[in-house]
């Protein structure tokens, strides 16, 4: 944990700030993960070499702010491949596609990026193999959301979701001996673990996956969080709406002991009646948020009565995933011309 004076330069670095007793607490890790960084570099390198316009289907991260920075640099971001042109240029987004996306674009003869999140990838993998197995699965996860779709694509005949564990009493199985468990990658981990509880007592010789489906960087997210939530009356997560990396962390920190908690897309979302009656702000962000609108968050606190800063840092990221396989051919061949 270190303290520093609240005020934000465009690198995330904190300076400056008077004397006053608020103060905010900047929880750690937050922010890009390493499969957003993927994602997001994915698309920006696409557009410097191939150029604009590089379509990309459904939004590659599910932030507001990054969405419309890329579109400003040339990407079309669509829902569906039939609104791509015969031939373009694809990336499929972080939270992955079914196979039936993939034969679309074979079909339509489009050129795809596959920008998938390794973690996504590797519940897909599961998905097939369990499957191939026989097994009856349960996908836990959230209705309609882009990777639940992908994931239940890989094996639709033998995939059922849950949401919740209230869900659980409603799963139909042909054999309670060959039931395994997978789940989204971006849940509350208390709940999830809370419905395999249940599925556990539905199924005691459920199956779990090789490793935990959720990813190391949303557990993180949510560790730190629970850390600073416990001294803080409000706690402000910085996130886009349909991200549920993000909508989670608000519901952990409530659960973590904070009085109040909302999620913003940045500082001008912040209602000042928030902060009466506030001594401890905590901040955080979730996995697909650049830490320039955190610093943005942090300034407009600072103004307000918060300008110092706490970061409690919960443990170190290191994981870095390399670029997905067609652009680094392309860009391996350009480099070498």
């Amino acid at each position: 944990m270190g303290t520093v004076p609240a005020g934000a330069d465009g690198d995330g670095t904190y300076h400056g700030g008077m004397t006053a007793e608020g103060r905010v607490l900047l929880a750690a890790p937050r922010g890009y993960c390493a499969g957003v960084d993927r994602a997001v570099v994915t698309v920006e390198k696409a557009l410097d070499h191939y150029g604009p316009p590089v379509y990309v289907r459904k939004q590659i991260v599910h932030n507001k702010h990054v969405v419309e920075t890329l579109e400003q640099r040339g990407a079309i971001f669509v829902e569906e491949l039939s609104e791509v042109p015969e031939g373009a240029l694809v990336v499929f987004s972080a939270h992955g596609v079914s196979p039936a996306v993939h034969s679309e674009a074979e079909d339509r003869g489009l050129r795809t990026i596959d920008a998938t999140c390794p973690l996504v990838t590797k519940v897909h993998n599961e998905a097939r193999r369990f499957a191939k197995d026989d097994l009856d699965i349960v996908l836990i996860g959230h209705a309609g959301h882009e990777e639940v779709e992908g994931t239940s694509g890989e094996a639709p005949e033998h995939i059922q979701l849950v949401e919740n564990p209230s869900d659980v009493d409603k799963v139909d199985v042909r054999d309670p001996s060959r039931v395994v468990w997978l789940s989204q990658t971006t849940l509350s981990v208390d709940e999830t673990y809370e419905t395999v509880t249940r599925l556990r007592e539905r199924f005691p010789a459920l199956i779990s996956p090789p490793s935990d489906d959720i990813c190391y960087a949303t557990q993180n997210r949510q560790v730190a969080v629970k850390e600073i939530a416990a001294e803080s009356e409000l706690v402000l997560v910085v996130g886009s709406a349909n991200s549920s990396n993000s909508v989670r962390l608000v519901e952990v920190a409530l659960d973590a002991g904070a009085d109040a908690s909302y999620r913003i897309d940045n500082a001008s979302e912040i209602d000042e009646a928030w902060l009466e009656g506030v001594t401890t702000v905590g901040v955080t962000s979730g996995a697909s948020v650049p830490e320039d609108l955190v610093a943005g968050v942090v300034s407009w606190l600072g103004e307000r009565g918060f300008p110092t800063v706490e970061e409690h840092r919960t443990t170190e990221e290191s994981l870095i995933f390399s670029l997905p396989r067609e652009l680094r051919r392309d860009l391996k061949t350009a480099a070498s011309e």
